[in-house]
């Protein structure tokens, strides 16, 4: 594939899935078969799993917190930032990862549409995520300071979307409003994402409506392949520097 055709008037809407983190060694839930420790990932990714059982919610996010102490960003990611710093607010860069790696290389203008792992939020009262680097120890399910402070007991939570629950407020809004201000100018590439997960996978379909055009980077063709302009199979990290070239 040849660079992207980006001219002074460009608009570049990238979205990133968990194949771009899978370079960096954060392996997907897919690479596990969806299991963790032999039980369905689904028991600690959602409200119902979260209410059975704290303790174990948080054995799982404060595992993968101390994972990522040894996780640096990729080329995939260092290549993104480095469009970005071209372009400036003709950039904008949703993704569905939690961990953190864009913006670890550079990139600023980042949605983050399911959250950070390491963030922190209350599970009850409407106190803002904040940041929470702290992976627990097993057996310890952390409680909110503000709520203890007014004689109540509430557990905190990961600040991540979980299954069934909607995106944070605004995160999808910030992406419409970039694509609707560039019009016929906007370019979409998709780099490492199934194609399942909504309502990032009809992203491409939006754009098509809009007059834009599409591209796409994967380790192999995801669900909604067909949709993109042109797609390109590989490893992220291989086909972005070049993709993105000036």
């Amino acid at each position: 594939m040849q660079p992207l055709p980006i001219t002074d008037r460009s608009h570049l809407l990238v979205l990133t899935g968990a194949g771009v983190s899978a370079e960096s060694g954060i392996p997907t839930f897919r690479d596990a078969g969806g299991l963790w420790e032999g039980r369905d990932v689904r028991e600690v990714a959602t409200w119902d799993g979260f209410a059975a059982d704290p303790l174990r919610v948080w054995r799982f996010y404060s595992e993968r917190r101390q994972a990522m102490a040894d996780v640096a960003p990729n080329a995939a990611h260092r290549a993104l930032a480095a469009l970005e710093a071209r372009l400036g607010d003709r950039f904008l860069l949703a993704t569905q990862n939690i961990d953190g790696l864009h913006q670890a290389a550079g990139s600023q203008r980042v949605v983050e549409l399911h959250g950070n792992l390491m963030r922190s939020r209350c599970s009850a009262c409407d106190r803002a995520p904040f940041d929470d680097r702290q992976a627990y120890r097993a057996g310890v399910a952390p409680l909110c300071g503000r709520c203890r402070a007014a004689g109540k007991d509430a557990v905190l939570r990961p600040d991540v979307v979980w299954f069934g629950e909607l995106l944070p407020p605004g995160a999808l809004a910030r992406v419409e409003a970039f694509g609707r201000a560039a019009g016929r100018e906007l370019m979409f590439l998709a780099v490492g994402t199934s194609g399942l997960v909504e309502p990032a996978a009809s992203l491409v379909d939006a754009v098509a409506r809009l007059g834009g055009r599409t591209w796409l980077v994967n380790a192999e063709p995801p669900a909604n392949a067909a949709r993109f302009d042109h797609v390109a199979l590989g490893a992220a990290g291989a086909l972005l520097p070049t993709l993105l070239a000036a």
